[in-house]
């Protein structure tokens, strides 16, 4: 069942040659509310950690062009973390791996200066001087964030044998997920900005996953809400999440066709669309695109029994650029759209019949493809 928690993959996964040429993160995303003005904001933190082997006392940043002439390949753990909507922006800090204390058991736990992460807490803070964001190679904004939060991480979107101890050791694909907590009770506070916002488990519709691998997928894609209402009651659906994910997975050097694992847990009842049950005939066609100010995506999915289709859109003013660099060093996604305040709905059939149409608000999502450098 895709609602098995297994708290082993989410432990640090850079190992044997992926110390030399791998990346794993840990990304969280949820929405805070203003402490005084009542505001509403939605925010996100990640452990982002590449290439262990090769670092020492200081980070390598591979976007450095002296790091790029002696092709010198990032190493580094960077804590990531930002805010979507009017003031939209990432922020980057970064420390060598000599600073870095990483625990490599299960459950997992990171140490870095005042950051630290674990399966149930994370705090830290990251402040961006403008000289420092004027600097390419740091691929962030200016600013500041400070947080400190409890996480119970409610609902688990195991993908199955993909990404299983076998399937890890083998190196089979490029790049591997689990989300641990693809419904997320966040509960602490935020600063962003010296403005200090109120995280809690009721209104927060928290999200928690992790990534590792050689690379990134291309297209990427990524849709997933737990502020979900049913529009044939009217009724807010208190015990319901769904999760998107994937895009073009490779096994190896072959890359597949164009396919996504998603999985809807509807008050409590399991619906999955996974392509590696083959025995489920999980059939996807998706459609996502750029327009002029906002991004789409249109997903269909089958299986023998049941049937999702997924209409979500968010303003790009309301999103980011969002910036990583491969384990090689090269920066492929350019235009990787990123928010956390995606709108839409999820339409649900089961042996022919409608479940439910269910409005979508607060969804997390990303989209981008591999192509030439923005200006």
């Amino acid at each position: 069942m895709f609602q098995n928690h297994d708290i082993s993959r989410d432990a640090f996964m850079l190992k044997g040659r992926l110390a030399r040429r791998g990346y794993d993160w840990w990304w969280h995303s949820f929405t805070g509310t203003h402490a005084v003005t009542g505001e509403r904001k939605a925010f996100f933190i990640e452990f982002f950690a590449v290439n262990p082997a090769l670092g020492g006392p200081e980070p390598v940043l591979g976007q450095d062009p002296a790091n790029r002439k002696a092709g010198r390949r990032p190493s580094y753990l960077m804590v990531k973390c930002g805010a979507w909507g009017k003031d939209a922006r990432q922020l980057h800090r970064f420390f060598g791996w000599d600073s870095v204390d990483m625990g490599r058991g299960v459950p997992f736990s990171v140490r870095a200066g005042d950051c630290f992460l674990t399966e149930t807490e994370t705090r830290g803070s990251v402040t961006v001087t403008p000289e420092e964001a004027a600097d390419p190679a740091r691929m962030c904004s200016d600013g500041s964030m400070s947080w400190a939060l409890s996480i119970r991480k409610e609902t688990a979107f195991n993908v199955g044998w993909g990404a299983s101890g076998p399937m890890r050791a083998l190196g089979a694909f490029e790049m591997f997920w689990h989300a641990e907590g693809m419904r997320t009770a966040f509960s602490g506070e935020v600063v962003w900005q010296g403005e200090r916002y109120l995280v809690r488990p009721e209104d927060c519709f928290g999200y928690a996953d992790k990534n590792w691998g050689r690379d990134f997928t291309s297209p990427w894609v990524w849709l997933s809400s737990s502020n979900l209402t049913s529009l044939k009651t009217g009724k807010r659906l208190t015990n319901s999440v769904f999760d998107i994910g994937g895009g073009r997975p490779k096994i190896g050097p072959l890359a597949l066709r164009r396919k996504l694992l998603s999985a809807f847990r509807y008050e409590g009842k399991p619906y999955e669309f996974n392509f590696s049950k083959f025995w489920t005939f999980t059939r996807t066609r998706f459609d996502c695109r750029e327009e002029e100010d906002r991004i789409v995506w249109h997903v269909k999915q089958r299986t023998w029994l049941n049937r999702m289709v997924t209409d979500i859109e968010c303003d790009k003013a309301d999103m980011l650029l969002i910036r990583y660099e491969s384990p090689d060093g090269e920066m492929r996604h350019n235009r990787l759209f990123n928010g956390g305040n995606g709108r839409g709905t999820v339409k649900l059939w089961s042996r022919g019949r409608l479940v439910d149409e269910i409005r979508c608000e607060n969804a997390g999502c990303e989209y981008g493809e591999y192509g030439p450098p923005s200006p």
